[in-house]
């Protein structure tokens, strides 16, 4: 028997008002936008605003925060974006984040990966295109995804993904991180196995106990690449502990 292919991104069955979406989007170009604080991570500009945000802060572009007792509630963005906010609402979940990102017109994401983001993590990322063109360049685990206006479309990112925009005009996504829950298995699992979502772990290299050194190790050092390892190492050794 072939192994089950894993589904690392799924277009979901939801075609959203393009025109609506950019109307209401056209009133909030003028409005601050915040540049993406991985300043490492990409060249050009690409900011964000927070529709949903902790403390309705719209400049708390955090994709997830960790500070899981401060709900988010509705920023003052959305408060005059009665469309988007039923877009948001279309999605029967715990909000995590939810921020409009605008890569603009030459900017380029740097190839990266976002920990304990997947379906395997019981969150879930949607990305809805509001204002596209042909040549985005989504690139997804070595795939390019060609994500249309109003369309509405899940991402792993716990894979190598990448964005460049080499058209003519800016970029702008609806981003929403949501929680796993029933709501969300019934639609996911109805486009695709549910086994798919869920990539076997192969066996470790390293040995619980040598693995929880390497991390007390890695957390006395202060640095990006220790900090990005320590997150990766954290989440092997819990799984490692609830298997």
């Amino acid at each position: 028997m072939k192994n089950q292919a894993i589904t690392k991104h799924l277009q979901l069955p939801f075609q959203f008002d393009i025109k609506k979406l950019q109307t209401e989007l056209a009133a909030i170009l003028t409005s601050d936008w915040t540049p993406h604080f991985n300043t490492g991570g990409y060249t050009g500009n690409w900011n964000s605003i927070a529709l949903y945000a902790q403390n309705g802060e719209a400049s708390n572009i955090s994709a997830m925060s960790t500070n899981i007792d401060i709900p988010l509630t509705e920023t003052p963005i959305l408060k005059k974006a009665t469309y988007l906010k039923s877009v948001i609402q279309t999605f029967k979940t715990k909000l995590l984040s939810v921020r409009l990102l605008r890569l603009e017109v030459g900017a380029y994401i740097k190839p990266h990966r976002d920990y304990n983001g997947g379906y395997e993590d019981n969150i879930f990322r949607i990305h809805i295109p509001i204002i596209t063109n042909p040549e985005v360049k989504f690139v997804l685990d070595n795939e390019r995804l060609e994500m249309k206006e109003g369309q509405c479309w899940y991402t792993n990112v716990n894979y190598i993904h990448s964005v460049a925009n080499d058209g003519r005009h800016d970029r702008v996504h609806l981003v929403i991180d949501g929680e796993r829950n029933i709501w969300s298995d019934n639609l996911f699992f109805s486009l695709a196995p549910k086994e798919s979502f869920f990539p076997k772990q192969a066996e470790p290299a390293y040995s619980l106990e040598v693995m929880e050194q390497m991390l007390f190790e890695l957390k006395s050092m202060n640095s990006d690449g220790a900090i990005l390892l320590v997150k990766d190492l954290e989440s092997k050794i819990k799984t490692l502990k609830n298997a």
